[in-house]
């Protein structure tokens, strides 16, 4: 079982910075593939960004490669996404997930659909105003 807390968020105004956590807790996580998602309004919820625990090897989103950095804090069981530029197209409910890597590629599709991470934090809400 993993347990996740996200905190941060709020708002923003465009072109700015924020950083949202996610502090995990559990009893396993050499395996584990830690990543935040997002659903914008209305919209489906998309993949952010990933970043494998046992060796910090990182995937981002197009949409956000150059503005957004994954890391995490092996000390803390914290995951954070460090968020820079953001633009009003940002603005959603962003979601901590976790999933245990069984021997999936890391580099393939697996890891970047929802449905292949089995917790998930309660999400937290970004908002980027024009």
């Amino acid at each position: 079982q993993v347990h996740l807390v996200e905190s941060g968020g709020g708002l923003v105004q465009a072109g700015g910075s924020l950083r949202i956590s996610c502090v995990a807790s559990g009893d396993r996580f050499d395996d584990l593939i830690m990543a935040w998602f997002r659903q914008p309004p209305g919209k489906e919820r998309e993949f952010v960004a990933a970043i494998r625990w046992i060796d910090g090897s990182i995937r981002y989103a197009d949409s956000v490669k150059g503005r957004f950095t994954i890391s995490r804090d092996n000390a803390k069981n914290t995951v954070s996404l460090q968020m820079n530029s953001l633009e009003p197209e940002d603005t959603a409910v962003y979601y901590c997930a976790a999933a245990i890597q069984r021997g999936q590629y890391w580099g393939g599709r697996y890891f970047l659909r929802q449905t292949s991470y089995t917790y998930w934090g309660q999400g937290t809400q970004v908002t980027v105003s024009t």
